[in-house]
């Protein structure tokens, strides 16, 4: 498997002391954003009311947005090994369930959301024979993701503005619609064009041309095999509108146990979109930000703050809950049981 770390010949570089120090400032910057609007929003809630909704939850409901979680991460692990086939790799599902537990550990508790997708380049970087390649299929599944969460957005605005009228939501069904169809646009290429993504990389070389060069040449010969296979792009695709449409529902059931009355579709806009807002990275795995999204779109629905804080914050617990079996995996892993 090569490296795909450094340059032959390259010395190795001289850590200056300021970068050492940026990413705890910058992690510092994000615990302060987190921190603050988490602050200003608690200060408008009124906590004894926050609090009842949370203990009278109703844990059937609970037990079955849990076990909707679990669902989704069966066929978000389905998914990435359908697009690991077109590049010969072949991974058992039990094996890339393993490795997707352990990365949403990551996710969760580290303070970035790209700790997970460094677990899964990690695990099928051997497989691969190139970590080139296998950070390849995890950026795209990524973006097939992103695809996906958008189009639920599009289709529950759609119906939402539909059954109350365009005024009940706070997300334009075209904005959403026309974000699909550009996403659409410019991703379509990478995958019929493969050369032309090449062509775009090149001027990258200038740095070093034979190591960037290579890295180049892996990624559109990854992208000339989902070319010659593209029911494995559809297939991913449709399992990423199925893992978002199990989200909707995850998030739905967590409402039904704190009797939050809330549609189906008004979820399926709010929880694409603050899967969106979290993206950006201003806070420490969208704290804050998270909440603060929820509680503008229920406030444009006429709900209470309470609400908005009970159904972003308690789902969140579920998930941090759930991630926790990663963390179980990652432990047997690093100390499997010995046979005498």
């Amino acid at each position: 498997m090569d490296s795909e770390i450094a340059p032959a010949g390259s010395e190795p570089v001289p850590t200056a002391p300021h970068s050492r120090t940026r990413p705890l400032l910058i992690t510092a910057l994000k615990l302060v954003v987190s921190l603050g609007l988490l602050g200003v929003l608690f200060s408008r809630t009124d906590l004894g009311s926050l609090w009842r909704s949370v203990r009278s939850a109703s844990l059937p409901w609970i037990v079955t947005a849990l076990g909707l979680y679990l669902v989704q991460m069966v066929v978000s692990a389905w998914r990435w090994g359908v697009l690991l086939g077109p590049q010969g790799v072949a991974l058992g599902h039990r094996r890339l369930l393993s490795s997707y537990l352990v990365a949403t550990f990551f996710n969760n508790f580290l303070p970035s959301n790209i700790g997970g997708d460094v677990v899964r380049i990690r695990d099928t970087a051997g497989p691969a024979r190139s970590r080139t390649l296998a950070a390849t299929v995890v950026l795209i599944d990524r973006g097939i993701g992103l695809m996906g969460l958008v189009l639920v957005a599009a289709m529950g605005a759609t119906a939402a503005a539909g059954a109350g009228g365009a005024g009940t939501v706070p997300v334009l069904p075209s904005w959403l619609w026309v974000g699909f169809l550009v996403a659409t646009l410019v991703s379509a290429p990478m995958v019929f064009a493969p050369a032309g993504v090449g062509r775009l990389l090149q001027p990258l070389t200038v740095f070093h041309p034979e190591w960037v060069g290579g890295r180049i040449t892996r990624i559109t010969d990854a992208l000339a095999r989902f070319r010659e296979r593209p029911t494995s792009l559809f297939n991913a695709f449709a399992g990423a509108v199925l893992v978002q449409a199990l989200l909707v529902l995850f998030y739905a059931a967590v409402a039904r146990s704190l009797n939050i009355p809330i549609s189906i579709w008004h979820l399926a806009v709010i929880v694409p979109v603050s899967f969106v807002v979290q993206m950006v990275p201003v806070s420490v795995n969208g704290f804050g930000v998270r909440e603060a999204t929820f509680s503008f779109y229920f406030s444009r629905l006429g709900l209470p703050l309470e609400s908005a804080m009970a159904l972003s914050l308690g789902s969140t617990a579920l998930v941090m809950l759930f991630s926790l079996s990663g963390a179980a995996v990652y432990v047997a892993r690093r100390h499997p049981h010995k046979h005498p």
